[in-house]
């Protein structure tokens, strides 16, 4: 069996007081008390200006992972181009996860160019032909394939870099302060993340998802583009709210998760450097404000992507075992401080590097040793979940 429990606990402590006089006395100091602190609550640093109304969501309850069955899983999963899912490719990656510990599968639903995968009813996806080329035209019954073999199904909906809608709908797009639509160092246009429609549409993607049957949404590039600083020079954003990017991110998950509710898992994915960095690093990737608005969330810790240095490894992508260990540790101090301010943290399920980065110099040929690896890095510090990564569905995994 794949199924693996997982359990948690709650606890509260009650207090009285005997005395009446002492008592009124204490009521008076802590009236007052809450009275100075909300006068001065919005000269605190992260202070944050009001959502507009139409994103202004309930706080949802703090408790995470709400769906029963999948939150007691202990996922172990692959990535699953919607090319391999429609090929003699998937036959293989099938006889993987059955004949190992693997029991989890994420499939591209909505593509890094803007392809939505499958037969969608959504209007913006029908209107603007997102979905002109279907890569994968019976997913319905791929699925129903792999809920039969207890696979954890995992639906991939990358957000905002998105060429596709960008294209066919300028006013989505992200504006140089020309006018033109803004283009990134490789020339792909991408949506602009202040945008609620584009909020909307990504979101209705997901729903459907979920009401086919999916475990689990995955959001990815839920980010601003790369090298922000030279973007900020460029673009201009018609309306922020007086939200900053880290923000507003903050509030497309929520709005996410509210909506999706209980119908399935909400994840998302993050740069790795987010388990470290205090900032959010110019593309709106803030660790403590992600965390606490999904159920999930899988920071990608691939060594290559590492600059040489880091924790002070001077070559990343050969010391796979101690970057995650780091990483890891890193994340996990990030969840337990909001646990400790009173807030929800996600689940940590880390993606892996299961490929050879040839780009970087000097690299290793990644087998199955490295990626046993990083798993044991993560084991050691409590994180047993992981996805692994490989462009070309190619794994060494075994």
């Amino acid at each position: 069996m794949r199924l693996k429990p997982n359990n948690t606990a709650k606890h509260w402590v009650r207090s009285s007081t005997n005395r009446e006089a002492a008592f009124l006395t204490m009521l008076v100091f802590a009236i007052l008390s809450l009275v100075l602190s909300g006068c001065t609550a919005q000269n605190k640093a992260d202070y944050k200006p009001p959502l507009p109304s139409s994103m202004d969501l309930p706080n949802r309850p703090a408790s995470t992972l709400t769906k029963a069955t999948p939150a007691q899983i202990l996922v172990k999963g692959i990535y699953v181009s919607a090319h391999s899912l429609h090929s003699e490719k998937f036959n293989q990656l099938l006889h993987l996860v059955d004949t190992t510990d693997l029991n989890a599968m994420v499939i591209d639903l909505k593509t890094d160019s803007g392809q939505v995968t499958y037969p969608s009813i959504v209007p913006l996806v029908k209107e603007i032909g997102a979905n002109s080329n279907l890569l994968i035209p019976d997913l319905k019954e791929k699925l129903k394939l792999l809920k039969s073999k207890q696979i954890y199904t995992i639906a991939r909906v990358v957000v905002f870099k998105d060429p596709y809608l960008s294209n066919r709908k300028n006013n989505f797009a992200i504006r140089s302060k020309s006018g033109a639509v803004w283009r990134d160092n490789k020339g792909v246009s991408w949506v602009d993340p202040y945008k609620e429609k584009v909020w909307d549409y990504n979101i209705d993607i997901a729903q459907e998802a979920a009401e086919m049957g999916f475990d689990e949404i995955q959001f990815d590039y839920v980010r601003f583009p790369e090298n922000g600083r030279k973007m900020d020079e460029e673009v201009h954003f018609e309306q922020t709210h007086g939200w900053s990017k880290a923000q507003v991110i903050e509030a497309f998950l929520k709005r996410a998760k509210s909506q999706i509710g209980t119908k399935a898992i909400v994840s998302v994915d993050v740069f790795g450097l987010t388990t470290s960095s205090q900032q959010d690093m110019g593309i709106g990737q803030e660790w403590s404000l992600i965390s606490k608005e999904v159920d999930v969330i899988s920071p990608m810790l691939y060594p290559s992507h590492y600059s040489k240095g880091i924790y002070g490894i001077a070559n990343p992508d050969l010391q796979p075992y101690l970057v995650i260990n780091r990483a890891v540790a890193d994340a996990r101090k990030k969840n337990e401080q909001l646990l400790q301010s009173k807030q929800s943290a996600a689940r940590i399920r880390p993606w892996f590097q299961d490929f050879t980065a040839t780009w970087v110099y000097p690299h290793k040929n990644y087998g199955l040793l490295d990626v046993k690896e990083q798993i044991k890095a993560a084991h050691e510090q409590g994180i047993d979940e992981f996805l692994l990564w490989n462009s070309h569905c190619t794994y060494s995994y075994r």
